[in-house]
């Protein structure tokens, strides 16, 4: 067996440690390209959304590597997202491709079903002890990948070489990626923080007790955590000035929805049904009422402004944009909705984030240099 997965931002990571601590062989596909969307828009159906293209240029990809077993979480309700499994399976084997395909979600809501398919991959080798060490081990690792992500958003806007800032980024995840001990990953967070700390030292006094704009970013997950796919929405904003804040992070939706809430992660998303309750009142499938719980948080905690990110024809995500201009009269705060697909232009991207960022700083009355001191680390902390 040679597994590979789905690339969504840094879960490669994570998954990658997983199966490696269990010494199943795994292979990496490599990082989202424009390549990658091409070789998956070949197989796909002309309406299938964004990630179910880019997820079969991932295994046309791994398959050079010698992969054979697919990975892929799945999931419930009027979503295509709980339909990925089979469909790619198909949509495989109908070009040639010999994959197995293993769709870890708890089937009917038993864990014990997620338990089989765990025990199936990690194999008769390794003991459930090894195989809940390694689960942990990769869980802890996305945790610290979330922490530094959110470390990382905080500093974009406030320090004043965003090429170094990048840099510090991707140097903390190889390191998160090679180290195989606790104590290495939590190092790696320290380090990130000092780092940050360290170059806030050279700042002039206007410079360090700077505040800027925020917006929160809510919508469909893989859209959300994949630079590709967002065209790097998240460093955009922050060479605007902007400091992000997400609505999803990798270890809390697994966390949630994986393992049934038995672990919460660097960011619940437990309070975002709650939140939707007054505008979106029951499941729509996907991340829809999540999106609306989060864009009343993001309000509720005084955002300047929102923006929704999901895949052309996403039915849960339609359906939250269809609420969320009620969400925008009641706390007075714009939202600015994107929809992306294989057509998107990184140009029309940009252009769009500079005229919702202009029109936010146009509504902020007061100057952005005379706000209230915003530490990097206090805020990327949250």
């Amino acid at each position: 067996m040679k597994v590979t997965f789905p690339h969504m931002g840094n879960a490669w990571i994570v998954i990658q440690t997983l199966f490696e601590s269990l010494n199943v062989e795994v292979v990496v596909p490599p990082i989202n390209s424009k390549r990658t969307l091409q070789l998956g828009t070949r197989l796909s159906p002309e309406s299938a959304c964004l990630p179910l293209k880019l997820n079969l240029g991932n295994y046309i990809e791994a398959v050079n590597e010698g992969a054979d077993t697919i990975v892929i979480t799945g999931g419930i309700g009027p979503c295509r997202f709980g339909y990925y499994g089979e469909m790619e399976r198909q949509i495989l084997r109908d070009a040639g491709y010999a994959y197995d395909v293993v769709t870890l979600e708890p089937p009917d809501g038993s864990l014990l079903g997620l338990a089989e398919r765990i025990r199936y991959l990690a194999g008769s080798k390794n003991s459930w002890v090894k195989i809940f060490k390694a689960l942990r081990f990769a869980y802890l690792k996305s945790v610290a990948l979330d922490r530094v992500e959110d470390l990382i958003h905080a500093a974009r806007p406030r320090l004043p070489d965003q090429r170094e800032t990048e840099k510090l980024y991707e140097a903390a995840k190889i390191r998160i990626a090679q180290t195989m001990t606790n104590s290495g990953v939590k190092e790696t967070v320290r380090w990130v923080q000092e780092s940050i700390r360290d170059r806030q030292v050279e700042l002039s006094p206007s410079e360090r007790f700077y505040k800027p704009l925020r917006i929160g970013i809510i919508g469909e997950i893989y859209t959300i955590l994949d630079p590709y796919t967002s065209m790097g929405i998240e460093e955009e904003l922050g060479r605007l000035g902007v400091e992000v804040d997400r609505s999803i992070y990798l270890s809390g939706w697994v966390g949630n929805h994986v393992f049934q809430g038995l672990a919460p992660g660097y960011r619940s998303i437990k309070s975002y049904p709650g939140h939707a309750l007054p505008y979106l009142p029951h499941f729509v499938g996907g991340h829809g009422q999540e999106t609306v719980g989060a864009a009343v948080k993001f309000a509720q905690e005084g955002v300047n402004g929102i923006i929704q990110l999901f895949p052309l024809s996403c039915m849960p995500e339609i359906v939250a944009a269809s609420v969320l201009p009620r969400v925008q009269e009641t706390y007075k705060v714009p939202i600015m909705t994107l929809i992306v697909d294989e057509h998107t232009g990184h140009a029309g991207m940009q252009t769009r984030l500079e005229a919702f960022v202009d029109l936010l700083e146009r509504a902020n009355f007061e100057p952005r240099t005379e706000h209230t001191r915003g530490d990097v680390l206090s805020v990327g902390g949250r």
